[in-house]
């Protein structure tokens, strides 16, 4: 099935019909038992490659569905009502494939776009490090020239995907220690590739479906023509995928959050309590309605960030990082109080609930932390009037799970 890729207000309703079918047919069914038994869902993902999944907002001359990121924010939020850890992986794979559909040269898109929009192959974006997190220009990962082949020697940590990628993109330091960010490149290198191995899966609260991992180079060599982009550029090239890497983030906690918020407004009108249902009692409403107004204001200021970034707005960076912040930590909450409105049974894996908010619950760390997208923003606004009207991208710090 090939996803529609217009989006006249009825085409875009296919489109996320299209969405809500594959996320009950092939997600939600299956969420508990993939977070019990930390299950990678290959099969499914792939035939999420097949409705066009692999590569929403990648070129449609490079086999993606070239749509723009307010579709692309709507699409996660539907995917994350029906596992919240599996479209967050995607949004990662997304990221990957976008960075190459932008960045890479005619031989690096031919080699691995195909493979990645059709999700027959997955991608890893490999950032944080086990000493660089927030500060994430101090990577040590390095990258060193050895005639026609850079030897990669260095570890990642926190990697989505480690161990099921086809290929990661990798910030190595080319440079000396004092370069900073100018020192970083970016390389695409195969998950077969010699010396690439990976540490023991990471015994975490949430996202069970999808695994992570050390990534562990030991003089890796890649050829010279694996660099993505000019020399130096990587760290930039890392952080202009995180306006996108952000957004889906917040468009997930979304998705999770207002699936907990339906099964909550079910459960109160069910459940009886002192002779009359729950929803009945006015604290009741009062709760539901500021759950469903948090969310709505999160879903505006989502949409404000995609559309900032589909206009390539001088704020964009500032919009995302407002729209991350607020969302994800919205959507944690608002799935919390649906437990919390559950009692005791929302306590219990049956209901499906309790895995909801500790999926979220990462979300308010990884593509930047939500400390670190406050920071961006306050800079933004105590600038000197007068100066560039956005800091560079390339030097916010970020910390990233991914």
């Amino acid at each position: 099935m090939t996803m529609i890729t217009t989006t006249t207000a009825e085409e875009r309703e296919a489109i996320l019909g299209a969405v809500r079918e594959y996320a009950e047919t092939e997600l939600a069914p299956f969420s508990g038992e993939r977070d019990e038994k930390h299950l990678f869902p290959r099969e499914s993902l792939h035939r999420g490659g097949e409705l066009g999944l692999g590569g929403i907002y990648v070129r449609e001359e490079n086999g993606g569905t070239g749509l723009s990121r307010v579709d692309t924010v709507a699409i996660f939020e539907e995917l994350a009502k029906g596992d919240p850890a599996v479209a967050s992986y995607i949004s990662i794979h997304n990221m990957v494939a976008w960075i190459i559909d932008t960045y890479g040269d005619d031989a690096q898109q031919s080699r691995w776009l195909p493979e990645l929009t059709a999700m027959d192959g997955f991608g890893s974006y490999c950032l944080t490090e086990p000493g660089a997190g927030s500060d994430a220009a101090a990577i040590a990962t390095s990258a060193v020239r050895d005639g026609d082949e850079f030897v990669l020697t260095g570890v990642k940590q926190f990697i989505s995907g480690a161990g099921e990628a086809a290929v990661y993109v990798v910030m190595a330091r080319t440079g000396d220690a004092g370069s900073g960010a100018r020192g970083v490149s970016a390389f695409l290198v195969p998950g077969d590739a010699e010396g690439l191995s990976f540490g023991a899966l990471e015994k975490k609260m949430g996202w069970h479906a999808q695994p992570t991992r050390q990534v562990i180079f030991d003089g890796v060599r890649v050829p010279a023509s694996a660099m993505l982009g000019d020399e130096g550029t990587g760290f930039a090239i890392a952080m202009s995928a995180l306006n996108g890497g952000r957004l889906n983030i917040a468009a997930c906690s979304l998705g999770g959050a207002q699936w907990a918020l339906d099964r909550a407004v079910q459960y109160v009108h069910e459940r009886v309590a002192f002779g009359e249902p729950l929803a009945e009692k006015q604290s009741i409403l009062f709760a539901v309605a500021d759950m469903r107004t948090e969310l709505q204001a999160a879903r505006l200021m989502v949409r404000d960030g995609a559309q900032a970034v589909d206009e390539k707005a001088p704020d964009a960076t500032m919009r995302c990082a407002m729209a991350k912040r607020f969302a994800t930590d919205a959507g944690f909450d608002v799935a919390n109080r649906a437990l919390q409105l559950h009692g005791g049974y929302g306590y219990l894996q049956d209901y499906g609930i309790e895995k909801v908010v500790r999926d979220l619950r990462v979300h308010q760390i990884l593509e930047g932390t939500n400390e670190i997208m406050r920071l961006i923003v306050g800079r933004e606004m105590l600038r000197p009037a007068g100066s560039a009207s956005m800091r560079s991208v390339a030097s916010e710090p970020v910390r990233s799970a991914s």
